[in-house]
């Protein structure tokens, strides 16, 4: 299980052949990882950065496994980075996001089904999804144009979800 493990199976996949914004999904996924982990993050959020797109998004439907195929990720990331990148694709936005501080509910768009998270659960969860969109923001100022003041309001609300160091690079980029 490592940065290298995940590559391997990333590039195996093609993410480096699927366009995104700023170059390749591959160039973002590892964009994602690299600040996850200078922010001084756990290794498993780090490494579920790197694959956070792995089962699609709710954002970005394309997949590079399926859900059949998680053990493949679990020997690659660890069973606590694949569960992270698993919350993180299942994530259904619209019915999660703006509530999630208040109610640590979860809506998973592949069951239908809704969880409440713990902290420990829901801080990765939320580091990832802003480290992924703070990446958009940069590498698509279209982006930032559109949803700026959207992920300002989001992700102040976010503020005792968020590990420090993440939070601190979202205001500092969204400006907030």
């Amino acid at each position: 299980m490592s940065v290298q493990d995940v590559q391997a199976l990333l590039a195996e996949r093609g993410a480096d052949t699927i366009a995104h914004p700023g170059g390749t999904l591959h160039a973002h996924l590892t964009r994602v990882h690299d600040r996850l982990a200078g922010h001084g993050l756990p290794e498993a959020t780090a490494l579920a950065g790197l694959a956070h797109a792995a089962y699609g998004t709710d954002g970005f439907a394309t997949a590079l496994l399926t859900l059949d195929e998680r053990d493949l990720l679990r020997a690659a990331a660890g069973e606590h980075a694949e569960q992270i990148v698993y919350r993180y694709a299942a994530t259904l936005r619209k019915a999660t996001w703006r509530q999630l501080a208040a109610t640590g509910h979860v809506h998973d768009r592949f069951t239908g089904t809704a969880q409440t998270l713990t902290a420990a659960q829901l801080r990765p969860l939320v580091d990832v999804s802003i480290v992924n969109e703070l990446d958009l923001c940069e590498q698509a100022p279209d982006v930032a144009a559109r949803y700026g003041d959207y992920f300002r309001g989001l992700f102040a609300s976010w503020a005792q979800l968020a590990s420090p160091p993440v939070l601190a690079d979202a205001r500092a980029v969204l400006r907030f």
